[in-house]
């Protein structure tokens, strides 16, 4: 029995002073946010998708809601994935504007791989792939879209790909509104595809967007084993 569980990353975020928002309540979607989040819902509105998990912050819900309506079922909100803790929150992070400038930031980058900064990558991964195995069994033989952020997105992927978790945030494939989709044959995880709904939305002056704003191919990959 074939179910689908898609990871969807939230739309842009009202976000004037740059700064590191984390779980930081009241940023909400920009006005093009929430266009993403309704161009997500005229593309994937149709499809055989039972079930709407959420992080519980305002800029994921607001993305859920579109969609939710559009299939007529409520959003199910679940605090097993939302944004990793970080102790830069509510701070700009940069080398030369921000946070790092100055040296006492310095003590929490000593670690990478755990990270040192925030939650540890594996920690994030148990949670993560919790929800995704419990919308899973919740829409058995049909399709279930959990919206989250992206950085337990991204991580999550490299989990199921057998990847290494140190990576250029930069070069992370989990951009606005994007879709990261495990396919599942009965409890086993058989594929991992990557496509962007909302491609042409994307500003090109966005950074942690690999691709340019024309929109980028639909992507599959196998997971690793034992995933």
């Amino acid at each position: 029995m074939k179910t689908v569980v898609h990871l969807l990353r939230h739309g842009e975020v009202h976000n004037p002073t740059g700064v590191l928002y984390g779980r930081m309540p009241g940023y909400h979607l920009s006005d093009l946010g929430q266009e993403m989040a309704q161009r997500v819902a005229d593309t994937i509105g149709d499809r055989d998708i039972t079930a709407v998990v959420s992080s519980p912050l305002e800029r994921a819900q607001q993305t859920a809601a579109p969609l939710a309506k559009a299939l007529g079922v409520d959003i199910t909100t679940d605090r097993r994935v939302i944004e990793s803790t970080n102790v830069f929150e509510g701070q700009t992070f940069g080398v030369g504007d921000g946070v790092l400038k100055r040296p006492s930031a310095w003590r929490h980058l000593w670690n990478p791989f755990r990270p040192s900064w925030g939650e540890p990558y594996k920690q994030l991964v148990a949670r993560m792939m919790a929800a995704v195995y419990d919308a899973r069994d919740a829409a058995s033989g049909h399709e279930a879209v959990i919206v989250s952020h992206q950085l337990p997105i991204w991580i999550t992927r490299l989990h199921v790909e057998g990847r290494p978790f140190l990576h250029d945030p930069r070069r992370r494939h989990c951009t606005l509104c994007s879709l990261t989709s495990f396919s599942f044959d009965g409890e086993n995880l058989t594929t991992v595809r990557y496509s962007e709904p909302a491609a042409d939305l994307i500003p090109v002056a966005d950074k942690n967007a690999p691709f340019s704003a024309g929109g980028a191919p639909a992507e599959d990959k196998p997971p690793a084993a034992g995933a």
